[in-house]
């Protein structure tokens, strides 16, 4: 019977938990014998509050043996702990398998065990991660990511999409489809974090620039000069100008560049189209525009996009 701990801190987040645990719960109904034994564990057992007040009863993590660890994310401070910090060292070095999710790749930072090796957490905190551990290759974009027997992945609800690829690789594709189709949830997300995160930080307050941006979405592939989407939110150019600028904190013209980008993002890892043809299909002139607006928002080109969604979907 595999086990699987799930280690959480003090203000650990609910759903960085529930998430993974439900999921492999869901797994269980489609196994014949042998299901997953799942344990929440901690560094003392008993009682853990997290951020949310929600009180998780848990074993010690001295007490069983484990074939899979995942450390769930929470607050960053309480990573700082001497004791958790050995607690994970002990568990990592008994285990077959180590996941973060979330934040909980702080954690797995601390102990060293990501040194030299690829990770994630969630986009927000990528740039810290890699500031405060510079040996560890910081992929800021990614669902989640496998580096030998340590997997970690992005923000929150990435736990799920973390649970499907190890369910996935302990049971097979089927059984991994069916707990997503259970679960209301994609089989396999394509795209990074940024197409998540793009458009929040872009939300605007106001019907008539959500429309604009809502028309820039649909229309990507035709020009989208201001006139153009001025003329969507019905207002002027001048009155639409300042107020995108003020709602979003971008210039009409960065946000078009963002969406192309984000669609560019999910056609290249989704699929085997010439890199000339997605430029084209999504507005950019030409192929150099394209990579231009991929290095300056992801520090990379559309071909090592297209690279780590490859290696992304072989998991």
């Amino acid at each position: 019977m595999p086990h699987i701990g799930f280690f959480i801190c003090p203000n650990h987040r609910i759903l960085d938990l529930a998430g993974p645990l439900g999921a492999f719960e869901e797994a269980n109904s489609f196994i014949e014998g042998n299901a997953y034994r799942l344990t929440v564990i901690s560094e003392f057992g008993g009682v853990v509050v997290g951020s949310s007040g929600v009180p998780v009863h848990t074993q010690s993590f001295r007490d069983a043996t484990f074939d899979t660890i995942m450390f769930i994310g929470g607050d960053i401070g309480s990573f700082q702990n001497p004791g958790v910090i050995a607690a994970a060292k002990d568990l990592a070095a008994r285990t077959l398998r180590v996941a973060s999710v979330c934040t909980g790749a702080f954690l797995l930072a601390e102990t060293g065990l990501l040194d030299g090796r690829r990770a994630t957490t969630h986009w927000r905190l990528a740039p810290e991660l890699q500031q405060r551990y510079p040996s560890i290759r910081v992929e800021a974009d990614r669902i989640f990511i496998a580096d030998d027997n340590f997997w970690t992945s992005a923000g929150i609800s990435a736990g799920i999409d973390l649970a499907l690829a190890l369910i996935e690789a302990d049971r097979g594709t089927e059984i991994a489809r069916e707990v997503a189709r259970e679960l209301v949830v994609p089989y396999r997300r394509y795209g990074g974090q940024s197409q998540f995160s793009a458009m929040s930080q872009m939300e605007p307050e106001s019907d008539r620039i959500r429309m604009a941006l809502a028309f820039a979405r649909d229309h990507l592939a035709e020009p989208l000069p201001i006139e153009r989407l001025a003329d969507a939110a019905r207002l002027s150019v001048r009155q639409f100008g300042r107020a995108f600028r003020r709602q979003t904190g971008e210039t009409p013209a960065r946000a078009v560049e963002r969406l192309r980008v984000e669609a560019a993002c999910i056609r290249l890892q989704n699929g085997s189209e010439p890199i000339e043809q997605i430029a084209k299909s999504i507005g950019f002139t030409d192929p150099e525009r394209m990579r231009r607006a991929f290095v300056k928002l992801h520090g990379q080109p559309p071909q090592a996009i297209r690279r780590a969604g490859r290696q992304e979907n072989a998991v």
